[in-house]
C-alpha cells in the first residue's frame, strides 16, 4: 500500500503524442508550463507501437515520448499499453478475440477486446509489460506504472468455460457441494462431471439478457469467475512489471461505481486505487461523492488518484453537456475532498479523428491558450501550485460507514422477483444522498471491512449476507451505535439461495422484526408512510408487510390493506438500534430516517440545512483538519465559518464565525484549530 511520491497534487492527465507530430509537441508543453501541468500519463494505448508483430518489438516511438516528457521534468505516469491489442496478434491467434454473451466470436476491433482466459493474450501482454519495466526502470520521472485501461466486459468463449471450471473446482471441494449451492435439483440441472457445466450465456441458462437467468448460483459465479479473471491479467502483468522495478508503484484506472467488476476483489492487488469520474450528468455531485468515498475505501481510507475526468464535456453518450464555468475546478476540489491526491484529465490534446475527437481537452485542436477550458484549468493548475503538499497523504475521519458490496449488487439485478425495478445504486445513492446533504464525512466500504470506529452502519439493500456480517452489526449497536437496513436485506446466502427463517434473515435479531408478505407495484402507485413526528412521505415499489418482534414503529402505511401497518421499525439492541425501512421511501423519507439516527449520535455537519452546501474533513498525517465547504448551488450561499484557521487558496486567516461569501461553484479551503 504505497501511493507516489510527489511533492505536491500531481496535476496533469492522458497525454497522446504518439497522434501527433513531434513539432506540435513543441506548443504542447509550452501550453503544459502555462497551464502548470506537471504530470502525463502516456503510452496507454501503444501495443501495436511497442509491437507490431509477433516477434518484433520496437521502442522508438515510447522512447521519444518518455525521454521528452522527462527532459521537461514532467512526473510521468507510465502504461503498459495493453488495453486493446493489435491487430495482428488478432490475425494470428484468433482465440485472443471475445466470445458474446449470444455466443458470436469477436474479430478485431474496438477495446476491452482480449480474452481474459487466453494463454496467449497472458503470456504476450505479461511479455510487453515486463520489456517495458526493463526498459525504462532507470527513470526516476516515472511515479507510477499504469497496467491496462479501464478493465470491463465479459467473454463466454470455450478457453472462458474451461477457465470457469477451473475456478469452480477451486471454489468448491466437490460436485456435491457444487449441487447443493446452485440449487441443481430445480429443473433437473445436477452436474454429474465438471466437464458438464457451460458458462451461462444466451445460449444456456439466459433469456431477455444478461440479468434473466434460470439459475442465479450459476450466473453469479460466472460474475465472481470474470471479474477475477481480469484480475489475473492485472497480476500478471504487475509481476512482470515487479521484475525490474519493486518499489514504483502500480495502479490501473478503476470506473467508480462500475458493475462488471468487483473491485473489493481487486483492492490488494493495486499499490493505490485511482479512478476516471464521469458522471452521467452535470449534476450529481451526491453521486461523484459517493464514488470518490467508495474508490478511498477499498484500501481502508488511502488516499487515490483522480486518473481522468474531462475538463469540459465527453463524447461517448448521446447527450454530452458541456461543464459551466467553475465545475470543472468545484468537482476537481470535491475530488480532493473525498480523498484524491492527484487531479488529471483525460485528455491533453484533442484526438484529431476516431471516437473520441470530440471529447473534451484541456488543448483543442487549434492549440490555442485563451479558450475558457485552458484558463480555468490554468487557474487550477496556479491553485494547486500554491498548495504545495498540503494535502498528500491526508485522510478522511468518519465515524458513519455505508456498506457497498457486489455481490448484493449483482444477486438483486439478476434476481426473479420480487421487482426488477429496484436499482441497487438508486438505493444505495439515496441513502448516501441524504448523509452527503447533512454534510456527513462517510467511508463507502466492504462487508468485511472492520466496524469498530464506526458509531452508524448503513447497509441499503444488502440482499446477500455473507460470513459473520450479521453478528458483527450486531457489535455495532450492542456499544452503542446505530444500523440501518432496508427491503430486500438479509434475502439469501452467498450462494444466493433463501435462508430458511423469517425475512430479513439473519438480521431479524438485530431489527427485531418479520417480513411474512411483500407487496410491489410499478412506479406509479404511491404509497404513503405517514413518520412518528415527520408528516407524511411516499414510498414505491417495494412494500414490505413489517411484523414488529420487538421493534417500535417509526412509520406506517397509509393505503391498501395493510394500511396502519409498520413500514420504518427502530429497535433497541444494547445500547444501540437497528432501523428497518421495509418501504421504498422517496428522498425526503429516507433523509428522515437518516436524521434522526445521525441526530442521536451529534454527527450532523455544520450546516445541514444548506444541502447544496457540501462540506467535507481530511486530516493530515501531522494530524491537522482540514475543511472543504464546495457551493454546488447555482446562488451565492453565506455561512459563519465554523472554525478558525488558515485558508489554503488565499493565505488569509479565518476567525471562527467570521461570514463566508461562497459564490455559485466556488470552494473554500482552510485548516481548522
Amino acid at each position: 500500500m504505497r501511493l507516489p511520491v510527489t511533492s505536491k497534487v500531481p496535476f496533469g492527465g492522458d497525454y497522446n503524442p504518439e497522434q501527433w507530430p513531434e513539432h506540435v509537441w513543441e506548443q504542447d508543453y509550452r501550453l503544459f508550463d502555462a497551464a502548470r501541468i506537471d504530470t502525463v500519463t502516456v503510452g496507454v494505448f501503444s501495443w501495436a507501437l511497442t509491437q507490431p508483430a509477433p516477434e518484433v518489438y520496437d521502442f522508438s516511438m515510447l522512447d521519444r515520448i518518455v525521454q521528452r516528457a522527462a527532459g521537461e521534468r514532467r512526473n510521468i505516469c507510465l502504461a503498459t499499453g495493453t488495453g486493446a491489442h493489435p491487430a495482428w496478434l488478432a490475425r494470428a491467434f484468433p482465440e485472443v478475440t471475445r466470445t458474446d454473451f449470444e455466443g458470436r466470436r469477436h474479430r478485431f476491433g474496438q477495446r476491452h477486446n482480449s480474452c481474459p482466459s487466453s494463454p496467449v493474450f497472458r503470456q504476450l501482454s505479461a511479455e510487453v509489460a515486463r520489456r517495458i519495466g526493463e526498459r525504462y526502470a532507470d527513470y526516476p520521472s516515472i511515479i507510477a506504472w499504469h497496467v491496462g485501461n479501464e478493465y470491463g466486459g465479459a467473454c463466454y468463449c470455450d478457453l472462458c468455460a474451461a477457465g470457469f471450471r477451473d475456478w469452480l473446482r477451486k471454489r468448491y471441494a466437490n460436485l456435491d457441494e457444487l449441487n447443493a449451492a446452485w440449487y441443481t435439483t430445480f429443473w433437473s440441472h445436477t452436474f454429474t462431471d465438471w466437464d458438464q457445466i457451460e458458462a451461462p450465456s444466451a445460449l444456456t441458462e439466459h433469456w431477455r439478457g444478461p440479468d434473466h437467468t434460470a439459475f442465479q448460483g450459476i450466473t453469479l459465479d460466472y460474475l465472481r469467475f470474470m471479474s477475477d479473471a481480469m484480475l489475473t491479467n492485472f497480476i500478471d502483468e504487475k509481476a512482470a512489471l515487479r521484475q525490474s522495478t519493486p518499489d514504483t508503484p502500480v495502479t490501473t484506472n478503476f470506473m467508480g461505481m462500475y458493475r462488471p467488476i468487483d473491485y473489493h476483489r481487486w483492492a490488494a492487488h493495486l499499490d493505490f486505487v485511482s479512478w476516471d469520474n464521469y458522471p452521467p450528468d452535470d449534476r450529481s455531485p451526491a453521486r461523484m461523492a459517493l464514488a470518490h468515498d467508495l474508490m478511498r475505501g477499498l484500501k481502508d481510507g488511502q488516499p487515490f488518484w483522480l486518473m481522468e475526468q474531462t475538463p469540459s464535456y465527453t463524447a461517448s453518450r448521446d447527450v454530452n453537456p458541456l461543464k459551466r464555468p467553475g465545475v470543472m475546478r468545484l468537482w476537481s476540489w470535491q475530488a480532493m475532498a473525498h480523498g484524491a491526491d492527484a487531479v488529471l484529465f483525460f485528455q491533453m490534446r484533442a484526438s484529431r479523428g476516431a471516437c473520441e475527437k470530440y471529447h473534451g481537452a484541456v488543448i483543442g485542436h487549434a492549440g490555442r491558450s485563451d479558450t475558457r477550458v485552458f484558463r480555468e484549468v490554468s487557474q487550477l493548475g496556479a491553485e494547486l501550485d500554491r498548495l504545495g503538499g498540503a494535502l498528500l497523504g491526508a485522510r478522511t475521519p468518519a465515524r458513519v460507514a455505508l456498506l457497498f458490496d457486489w455481490d448484493s449488487w449483482w444477486a438483486l439485478e439478476i434476481s426473479d422477483g420480487p421487482s426488477r425495478l429496484v436499482r441497487y445504486q438508486q438505493v444505495v445513492l439515496s441513502y448516501y444522498q441524504a448523509l452527503w446533504e447533512a454534510g456527513v464525512d462517510v467511508d463507502v466500504v466492504a462487508v468485511t471491512a472492520d466496524l469498530a470506529r464506526y458509531d452508524v452502519v448503513v447497509a441499503p439493500v444488502l440482499h446477500m449476507l455473507k460470513g459473520d456480517l450479521a453478528p458483527r452489526l450486531e457489535e455495532v449497536a450492542k456499544r452503542g451505535g446505530s444500523v440501518v437496513t432496508t427491503f430486500l436485506s438479509g434475502r439469501v446466502d452467498e450462494n444466493d439461495n433463501a435462508f430458511l427463517m423469517d425475512v430479513p434473515g439473519p438480521l431479524g435479531r438485530l431489527m427485531g422484526v418479520r417480513v411474512d408478505e411483500w407487496d410491489v407495484r410499478g412506479p406509479e402507485v404511491v404509497n404513503p408512510v405517514r413518520l412518528r413526528g415527520g408528516g407524511k412521505v411516499a414510498a414505491q415499489l417495494v412494500f414490505e408487510l413489517v411484523q414488529p418482534d420487538g421493534a417500535e414503529v417509526m412509520g406506517t402505511y397509509q393505503a391498501d390493506f395493510y394500511a396502519g401497518t409498520a413500514a420504518v421499525t427502530r429497535n433497541a439492541f444494547g445500547s444501540g438500534h437497528g432501523w428497518y425501512v421495509g418501504a421504498g421511501l422517496d428522498q425526503a423519507g429516507v433523509s428522515w430516517v437518516i436524521r434522526q439516527v445521525l441526530d442521536r449520535h451529534e454527527l450532523m455537519g455544520p450546516y445541514p440545512d444548506l444541502p447544496d452546501l457540501e462540506s467535507a474533513v481530511r486530516v493530515t498525517p501531522e494530524g491537522e483538519r482540514l475543511l472543504f465547504l464546495l457551493n454546488h448551488s447555482a446562488d451565492a450561499i453565506d455561512v459563519p465559518a465554523p472554525g478558525a484557521g488558515v485558508d489554503l487558496l488565499t493565505g488569509r486567516p479565518v476567525e471562527r464565525g467570521q461570514p463566508l461569501r461562497l459564490k455559485p461553484s466556488a470552494v473554500h479551503v482552510q485548516t481548522m484549530s
